[in-house]
């Protein structure tokens, strides 16, 4: 019977990965459907690129530092119990690999590829990682004493603030040291609009990242046995909230139609175990409303120019997320308990913490030594002939 139940662990982590690493297809999408045709395959190849080096970086440093497992052993050990630990480092990596694909969205269109490649061993291998193993492996104490204080640790079940804030915060510090593209707003400070590629494709990336969404989440279980149809729900109804209130606020407008589930599915990761349903469709529709005003201030106002709003999406809504699971997972509001509004405030502020200093530290160095930016030239001319020297169509 245990080895029945242990197969069925692997077979269920297994289905997880597979659903998370569809998603990256989506993070692909996504981006081509929002940047300039030029710069189209630069998207779809650093997506698949920085899968590639986060694999090496997470499975020879990162996943040890996180919780204390290598894969330095004969294959007859890493095979015991169906090979259920290596199911697990397979999918808690497409979450690690996210961090680059969130990136990507905010520094495309002028970022040179070689130095982000390295950024993304170093943030995957060591950066994330270290908070990793704070939120989810307890390491140095903190949860321990968050819950000895506070009654309850720091609580992300599927990553709103491991992993969507962190890559959003960490997005916001590189786009910073980047600079705007070049055109994008005049002396004046009059914003250029650079409008969606192609709508189709945006979409097409939204509705993969959508339906794997569900393996992000369920599966955040890691065993047959804690899989949850609250969890389900709740990421549906999350969803459902911030397509709507992005619907709304953003007056029809198909960008924010599109990111709005995204939004709302960020957000609810945190407390998608806890939360009632009722509580994860507030959480979505608020989700929602920060997307469609904050990436607004950050265009025009404050002059950010993060292509696909990342820090708007994944740093501020998945914020809200670590926040919100302390607020709805309350048994006050219809929650199953169990959760600190304290300690989410705390993690949630640790770990963005940690995301701009590594940031910082990272970018920071690699523009003093390398530079991290496209020359005038090469930008103008788009990031598909300057880096890859083809384009994402050819002329008819």
């Amino acid at each position: 019977m245990e080895a029945l139940v242990t197969a069925n662990d692997v077979l269920f982590v297994l289905l997880g990965a597979i659903m998370v690493l569809a998603m990256h297809a989506g993070f692909a999408f996504l981006e081509v459907g929002t940047v300039r045709k030029k710069n189209q395959t630069n998207a779809l190849v650093k997506i698949m690129v920085d899968f590639s080096v986060s694999t090496i970086a997470y499975f020879f440093i990162g996943y040890s530092i996180a919780h204390g497992i290598s894969f330095f052993s004969g294959a007859d050990v890493l095979a015991a119990k169906n090979g259920v630990e290596l199911v697990k480092f397979f999918f808690l990596l497409t979450f690690a690999a996210a961090i680059p694909a969130i990136i990507s969205g905010g520094i495309a269109e002028r970022a040179k590829f070689n130095p982000q490649m390295a950024a993304t061993f170093i943030l995957v291998g060591l950066v994330y990682p270290f908070f990793e193993g704070i939120a989810w492996s307890g390491h140095y104490g903190i949860q321990d004493w968050l819950k000895l204080t506070f009654g309850a640790p720091f609580r992300d079940f599927a990553g709103s603030v491991v992993v969507h804030a962190m890559g959003g915060w960490i997005a916001v510090v590189a786009v910073v040291l980047l600079g705007a593209r070049r055109g994008r707003y005049s002396k004046d400070g009059r914003l250029h609009a650079y409008p969606p590629s192609n709508i189709p494709f945006l979409a097409l990336g939204a509705w993969i990242l959508t339906v794997g969404w569900f393996g992000f989440n369920v599966m955040s279980a890691q065993s047959i046995q804690g899989i949850s149809g609250l969890v389900a729900v709740n990421s549906l109804m999350a969803l459902v909230g911030g397509t709507l209130a992005a619907l709304v606020l953003g007056k029809n407008d198909p960008g924010f139609v599109h990111n709005g589930p995204l939004a709302g599915l960020v957000a609810v990761c945190a407390g998608s175990d806890i939360m009632h349903p009722l509580g994860a469709l507030v959480t979505g529709a608020v989700a929602g409303v920060i997307f469609v005003l904050t990436f607004t201030l950050t265009q025009n106002r404050w002059k950010i120019d993060d292509v696909l709003g990342v820090w708007p999406l994944h740093g501020l809504c998945g914020a809200w997320g670590g926040i919100a699971a302390g607020i709805f997972g309350a048994k006050s509001l219809g929650g199953l308990g169990g959760v600190s509004l304290m300690s989410q405030l705390i993690g949630t502020g640790l770990g963005v913490a940690v995301a701009v200093t590594g940031s910082f530290i990272v970018y920071g160095t690699l523009k003093k030594i390398v530079g991290i930016r496209l020359s005038a030239e090469e930008e103008f001319d788009g990031a598909d002939l300057s880096i890859h020297k083809i384009n994402s169509m050819a002329d008819d």
